[in-house]
């Protein structure tokens, strides 16, 4: 074979291998192609979420006195049925202890766990939920009654210590202790409502729980000069909803509306200007807003389902400062990745 024979037979066997990226990866599967979507296909026949929350933590579930619900948890739940339904208001709030949460999740009486809980290997691993994105970063502490000389946890040696059963609080006293070489009697009780009981009438001598959590519980004391917040952190406390598993779409829809509240406080978008955000030509912005990318309609949701979010209650930071900087909390950790913190969410293109 002659050399210009011999050229043009490996120049069509090269072009045969060098098939174009797009053609080798498949295009994404639609929606309603990706499996069954049990929950999804409930939440829109019923026309409201249940969600499952605490019984009663400070800045991030509590009922005023009226029974309407405040708190970071309850304006996510917001987002999310203004996401999936197009209306904040679409959702029932279900108030569960620590111990009863997930049994309420795995027995498909909620749609969706919003209800300050912590991702750890165990729970991920053995309870046949998943936990959708990570909203929020606390740590345990120790809100102790006011001592002359008690600055540090180390100080509480012999002291009674209120605990909720069925929190990874229990194990954390447990641990402290024994790294500390101290002695800490626990008091685990179930019900919250008593154990503020017990810490405020002098039956604990402090509580352990997260550390958002404690500061807001202090604010509830009869004196709140009585308590103070000891400086340690003693964990990771990781804050994720929880769904079932088997509704792959479901998962992905909670896991995309937490995302897009961080995004959108990261590009600037907020509940006051989002209106005006549509007309930015910046592409980021018109992706999250459902300008362009069909974003919306690969969930299954309308394109403006970020959109309605924000426009229900805000970005990230307006959450943060309506429900958790009013008791005093800073943002810390739970700044932008941009500004020196861990909060992140993946990109949206």
């Amino acid at each position: 074979m002659k050399l210009p024979a011999l050229l043009g037979a490996a120049a069509l066997a090269l072009a045969s291998l060098a098939t174009p990226a797009a053609a080798q990866a498949p295009a994404p599967a639609p929606a309603a192609a990706r499996g069954a979507t049990p929950i999804f296909d409930a939440v829109r026949q019923r026309d409201h979420i249940r969600c499952g929350v605490s019984q009663g933590t400070p800045g991030f579930s509590v009922p005023d006195s009226q029974g309407n619900w405040r708190g970071f948890d309850i304006d996510f739940c917001r987002a999310l049925a203004a996401a999936v339904l197009g209306d904040p208001n679409k959702v029932r709030f279900q108030p569960y202890s620590a111990q009863q949460r997930f049994t309420a999740l795995q027995s498909g009486e909620i749609d969706v766990l919003a209800r300050n809980t912590t991702f750890t290997f165990q729970r991920d691993i053995q309870l046949g939920l998943e936990f959708a994105a990570i909203l929020y970063y606390d740590g345990a502490g120790f809100l102790a009654r006011r001592q002359p000389g008690l600055t540090t946890s180390r100080g509480l040696d012999g002291a009674t210590v209120c605990v909720q059963t069925g929190t990874t609080n229990e194990l954390i006293v447990a641990d402290y202790a024994r790294a500390n070489n101290i002695r800490l009697q626990p008091l685990v009780m179930q019900n919250l409502e008593e154990i503020l009981q017990a810490l405020f009438s002098g039956r604990c001598d402090a509580m352990n729980w997260d550390r958002a959590a404690l500061a807001g519980t202090r604010m509830r004391a009869p004196n709140p000069n009585d308590f103070v917040l000891l400086p340690e952190v003693l964990s990771k406390e990781p804050y994720s909803p929880v769904v079932a598993q088997g509704d792959q779409r479901w998962l992905e829809i909670v896991r995309w509306v937490g995302f897009a509240l961080i995004e959108a406080e990261e590009n600037g978008v907020t509940s006051a200007n989002v209106d005006r955000m549509l007309t930015s030509q910046d592409p980021q912005i018109q992706r999250l807003l459902g300008v362009s990318g069909g974003f919306g309609q690969m969930l299954g949701l309308d394109n403006r389902w970020v959109f309605n979010a924000i426009k229900a209650v805000g970005n990230w930071n307006e959450v943060f400062e309506r429900n958790l900087a009013p008791l005093g909390i800073d943002r810390g950790i739970n700044r932008l990745w941009s500004q020196g913190g861990t909060l992140y969410a993946p990109a949206f293109r």
